[in-house]
């Protein structure tokens, strides 16, 4: 079913050429938690604080570090973030919105900024998630994807 690829070719896209241009891109992610999960964190009971708060202060400051987690990412001005969230019964959606004016996009960034914020909420609330034998059945990070990304 797979096979092995051996690629020894990795490098950095130059970028020199390319003029700035404003650039923003849009992704999300749902984290999916029991109802009960939910209800802590809306009513602030979780034991390690803050969950949404939390969650997006680690999306900001992954944006900001992309570069050093995605090799082949390039420093890049960001020049504006927004951070949202959307609780249903059993979801937490997360919408980041990413900004810059300069020579590649920033898709990876805002992907980057929403994988890091679901992953801080299953941090925060894995005590309560955790079945008897300590496993998650019924947590699941999903669909995280670029709903939006332009240039002008």
């Amino acid at each position: 079913m797979f096979s092995h690829i051996q690629d020894d070719r990795a490098k950095m896209v130059d970028i020199s050429d390319k003029q700035n241009m404003t650039r923003r891109a849009v992704a999300e992610g749902i984290i999916k938690l029991k109802p009960e999960t939910i209800e802590a964190i809306i009513n602030r009971k979780i034991e390690k604080g803050a969950v949404l708060e939390t969650a997006r202060i680690a999306a900001i400051l992954a944006i900001k570090n992309t570069p050093a987690a995605i090799p082949m990412c390039h420093q890049i001005p960001i020049t504006g973030i927004d951070v949202g969230f959307d609780t249903g019964v059993n979801i937490i959606k997360a919408t980041v919105e990413v900004k810059s004016i300069g020579k590649t996009g920033v898709e990876m960034e805002a992907l980057h900024g929403v994988s890091v914020a679901l992953l801080t909420i299953w941090d925060m609330v894995k005590s309560a998630e955790k079945d008897k034998t300590g496993n998650y059945p019924d947590t699941k990070i999903l669909d995280i994807s670029v709903l939006e990304k332009s240039k002008k």
